[in-house]
């Protein structure tokens, strides 16, 4: 008997001061990576999938990104450029 399936790994990468497309407030955001892996026997083995998501911490509204917009925001976020000078547009797509 072999047991398999895939198990959810939530990290989060950076939170960010950013315009919320739904609410219109400049709020923290927190950037997120959702990776999925394919299981063996309860051991994961390799990643099966990778999202990355931004969610609004005043209205709760969720956005997928893409890979290169999340490493930008990320970079952003650890240069300190998002934390201070005027928070980005980032458009709600629902």
């Amino acid at each position: 008997m072999i047991i398999f399936g895939t198990k959810g790994y939530l990290h989060q990468l950076a939170i960010l001061t950013l315009v919320c497309g739904r609410c219109g407030n400049p709020a923290a955001h927190t950037l997120s990576k959702r990776v999925t892996k394919f299981t063996l026997f309860f051991v994961p083995l390799f990643p099966v999938s990778t999202k990355y998501a931004t969610q609004c911490t005043f209205c709760g509204a969720q956005q997928k990104i893409g890979k290169e917009q999340a490493e930008q925001l990320q970079a952003q976020g650890a240069s300190g450029q998002a934390h201070g000078q005027q928070p980005q547009q980032q458009p709600y797509q629902g």
